[in-house]
């Protein structure tokens, strides 16, 4: 089944990392602050940037991966900045 991570900026400008089986039901879920606290105390939320995989297991790895990075470094994968990446 595809898995999906997806970055999302919230009302006061942070980002949330995430993964999902299906993105626009989860996307939704944020949206009706049925997501995570962090999504919750910051509504709304924008989808500004996600990757597509061929598992879900990918798609978490990769979240883990990304949550890790600095705001910059995830700033430049959403503008598709790949130099500074």
């Amino acid at each position: 089944m595809k898995g999906y991570m997806y970055i999302l900026e919230c009302y006061d400008g942070t980002y949330y990392t995430g993964s999902t089986k299906n993105i626009e039901l989860r996307l939704e879920q944020h949206q009706r602050g049925e997501g995570a606290n962090h999504t919750k105390k910051r509504l709304p939320v924008e989808l500004v940037y996600f990757e597509e995989f061929q598992r879900i297991d990918e798609a978490f790895y990769r979240e883990k991966q990304v949550q890790g990075w600095s705001r910059k470094k995830k700033e430049a994968l959403i503008n598709g900045d790949f130099e500074t990446l």
